[in-house]
């Protein structure tokens, strides 16, 4: 461990607790999450309903809302990627549909990058390479015909500049495409960010071009345009996305400096957890990391909200989301290390995004144990817990929010309830099982003796889950719950169309208590179910004195509560303090004075005094306080 961490620990335990305490918490940030609309239509698409999708593509063409459809022909193009039964319906029912069209041209693109993967070009075989030309060649015949059906619309040509892109075409195909793309919406944002990688060094054209082309965009576009932020991604392109630049002056150093200001500039015009800003405000953070901004960067995660991109955290992880969220953290961590240990920690520069609790995630825990057993295995866990019976058996557990955190919890990535399972199941024979619901999705986690045995999550907008991962979840969940029979929980955990229902299923086919009611709408769900208690958060000390002094069977009363002393307790203190005053007073008044002795019966005399005179204060403060 080296030693600059070590003197910078002691400001990390005392500032991270506040240092981007308005953040949203972990559980509530996701990946590309879609709007209302879209996230309707992509469900009814999983369950093989073409119909919403249709309404609203058809609602994007009449009112020539060029960008939304962009982002909706994308995602509906991608969900059909593993799960294409309903756009084939949708063609076969009608051939000429102009939007069914243009999901199918799309599509094709997706399956072509589907084979070739997202590695380097010297990381893709040869066979994947030769099968994904041969893709994009028997695409551009359905992209054509997409453009056909659609002769007003922009969309049809971002998606030929991607073919062009992928199939290596030269570079009078691609001023044909990006002239016809400009002549119907010069300033369409999804045709300029494909021609821009089309422009890029690592494809067809060089860091210079990149550069001229983004602030070309950006000088001509509108105010509050995201074209604004094009050299944005041309600086992140270069510096982050690129091979290593040679050593030296950074000739670009400049234009890079100019971008990351017009960025700021740009994501000020709009409002914090904007779905339109997120794009370039996630790559606006790992610019402004680049030069070590750490207020800005966690100004910009705050503008950021819930709302992670796939671009461009995917290119450091399998795991978009969890890069986001480490580096997020990663952020928090170094602000709290510069702060003086006796200083403020930085205030946000923006406003909270409107209308978003920090509790707004719900978790519910169920544990296959009694409420009191629930709380006494719980006193050491570092979170305050709410606890609720649900059957003889069963218990609800959620989290109580504590005005200051524990220190042991303050920079886990996990959300609190998940941190506390971990704890409270360890040694203890009986499973529990983490609930967890945001508008997008819907989680569940497994923990049986303190470990995380299983975990699976429901999201309406991605593609059936591997066939066996999920059956192995079915299976742990089984044995944790004495099942025989795993294949019901196996069809329930594939589900993908109504993710709240499939959570509600996947209880009953366990034979667990339903979720409490109102849960998905408000954090706190328990508070109103008959025998609902609350086990306040303990320190480690105060915690292992209450789980050695609380009966079996019995809720711990709450740290400080009253608890009425036996008469054995008060008669050895008191014969204590009497045997200890007599020798402190012996021990000074002898002629031989042994100071050492004579201060430890002081001291021991004058703590027996205290307690005593603490226990009857509050024995008489109890007595006046209950009722007649």
């Amino acid at each position: 461990m080296r030693l600059p961490f070590l003197l910078t620990l002691p400001r990390v335990l005392r500032h991270s607790a506040s240092v981007g305490a308005d953040l949203p918490p972990d559980e509530a940030v996701s990946v590309d999450a879609p709007d209302p609309a879209l996230r309707a239509a992509l469900a009814s698409a999983a369950d093989g309903d073409h119909g919403p999708a249709r309404e609203l593509l058809v609602q994007t063409r009449e009112h020539r809302q060029w960008e939304l459809r962009d982002d909706c022909v994308s995602r509906l193009a991608e969900a059909a990627l593993h799960n294409p039964g309903w756009l084939d319906a949708w063609q076969a029912e009608d051939p000429e549909d102009p939007d069914a069209a243009l999901v199918g041209a799309d599509l094709r693109i997706h399956q072509a990058w589907e084979v070739r993967t997202g590695e380097s070009a010297g990381q893709v075989p040869p066979d994947q390479f030769r099968a994904f030309f041969a893709l994009l060649e028997d695409a551009a015949p359905v992209i054509g015909r997409a453009a056909e059906l659609n002769p007003d619309d922009p969309v049809p040509w971002r998606i030929a500049l991607t073919h062009a892109l992928g199939s290596q075409a030269p570079r009078e195909v691609f001023d044909d495409y990006w002239a016809q793309a400009l002549s119907l919406d010069p300033h369409h944002y999804g045709c300029h960010s494909t021609a821009l990688a089309y422009l890029c060094a690592k494809w067809h054209g060089s860091h210079t071009e990149m550069f001229d082309f983004a602030e070309r965009a950006a000088d001509t576009a509108p105010p509050g345009s995201k074209l604004h932020a094009l050299p944005l991604f041309a600086a992140l392109e270069y510096t982050v996305l690129s091979p290593a630049a040679p050593p030296g002056p950074d000739p670009y150093a400049p234009r890079i400096a100019a971008a990351v200001a017009r960025a700021l500039d740009l994501s000020a015009a709009y409002a914090p957890d904007s779905r339109e800003a997120a794009g370039f405000r996630n790559c606006l953070v790992l610019m402004l990391l680049r030069t070590e901004r750490w207020d800005e960067a966690l100004d910009a995660f705050r503008s950021i909200g819930t709302r992670a991109t796939r671009y461009p955290w995917a290119y450091f992880g399998d795991d978009p989301r969890q890069e986001f969220l480490d580096t997020r953290s990663g952020v928090r961590i170094q602000l709290a290390s510069r702060t003086p240990f006796f200083g403020r920690p930085p205030q946000p520069r923006t406003a909270p995004a409107p209308g978003r609790a920090p509790g707004a995630p719900c978790a519910v825990a169920i544990a296959a144990a009694r409420p009191a057993d629930v709380a006494q295995a719980a006193l050491m866990c570092g979170v305050s817990l709410r606890t609720a019976p649900a059957t003889d058996t069963h218990t609800y557990v959620e989290a109580v929010a504590d005005a200051r955190p524990a220190k042991r919890s303050i920079l886990s990535t996990e959300d609190p309830l998940t941190t506390a399972a971990d704890n409270f199941t360890t040694g203890e024979k009986w499973p529990t099982l983490v609930l967890r619901r945001t508008p997008e999705r819907c989680g569940l986690t497994l923990f049986l003796k303190g470990r995380p045995l299983a975990a699976h999550e429901w999201d309406a907008t991605s593609p059936a889950p591997d066939h066996a991962a999920v059956t192995a979840t079915a299976e742990a969940l089984a044995r944790a719950f004495a099942l025989q029979d795993p294949r019901p929980l196996t069809h329930v955990l594939r589900s993908t169309g109504n993710p709240p229902r499939h959570q509600a299923d996947l209880l009953a086919a366990l034979s667990l208590p339903p979720l409490p009611p109102g849960f998905g709408e408000r954090p706190d769900v328990l508070d109103a179910l008959p025998g609902a208690r609350v086990l306040t958060r303990r320190g480690l000390l105060a915690g292992m004195r209450s789980a050695m002094t609380t009966r079996d069977g019995e809720h711990p009363a709450p740290p400080g509560a009253y608890r009425p002393r036996r008469p054995r307790w008060w008669l050895l203190r008191v014969l204590g303090l009497l045997l200890f005053t007599a020798a402190s007073v012996q021990s000074w008044a002898a002629p031989g004075i042994a100071p050492f002795h004579a201060t430890v019966y002081t001291l021991v005399a004058l703590y027996l005094a205290t307690g005593l005179t603490r226990a009857w204060r509050r024995r008489r403060a109890h007595a006046a306080a209950a009722p007649e």
